[in-house]
Parts: C-alpha cells; structure tokens; sequence
C-alpha cells in the first residue's frame, strides 16, 4: 500500500501549469515533529521537513484560488520518486506527493 497522511503548512503559493488541458498544481508543504527527549535521555531537537505536493485537476483549481503561503494543510495521497537529469547530464531524484484528498485547516 501507498498513502501519505501529511499535516502541514504551505511554504509558497502554488503554481499552476497545465499539461494538455488539464492543471497541475504543485508548492511545498512543511511538517514538524517537536523537540523531545528520547529513550536514552537525550534531547532531540526539533525537525522540519520539506515535501513537494503535486494536486491535478479539480484539486489544482482549488488550489489556485484558495490555498496560499502559510495555510494549513491536511493531505492524503500517495508518494512518488522521478529521476530528471540536468543540463550538465547530472540526474536527480525528486519525491512528490500526488494528493487524492485534502482540507484546509483552520489556522
């Protein structure tokens, strides 16, 4: 099984593009988990995480008029890998996110 259950904030207003006719909105999305301590007694700093969230169709058009820099976000969807190569024939690896649901979360 493939899900992602991700609670966030948006970090840029997403931008639209189509593909044929068909929107793709894509931004990015940050996730923390609190500083705490672990088993062993030592502090555990706080971490951020950076996701790339990709929404199509009817979920890009919401996204475009509604979802903006520092909205909260719950997502759910399923993770993607693609490799890309650069103009310098170096590849790179991107992980996305493609969301089936989502609700905007009061802040």
């Amino acid at each position: 099984m493939n899900k992602v259950i991700l609670s966030g904030f948006v970090g840029a207003d997403p931008t639209i593009r189509y593909v044929d006719t068909r929107p793709v909105a894509e931004f990015s999305l940050a996730t923390r988990e609190p500083a705490r301590v672990g088993a062993d007694k030592r502090p555990i700093p706080e971490r951020t995480d950076w996701h790339r969230i990709v929404m199509w169709d009817a979920n890009a058009e919401y996204a475009e008029k509604y979802i903006r820099k520092g909205s909260r976000l719950l997502v759910e969807g399923s993770l993607r890998s693609r490799v890309w190569e650069d103009r310098a024939t170096q590849k790179h690896t991107i992980h996305e996110v493609y969301v089936t649901a989502f609700e905007l979360l009061p802040r």
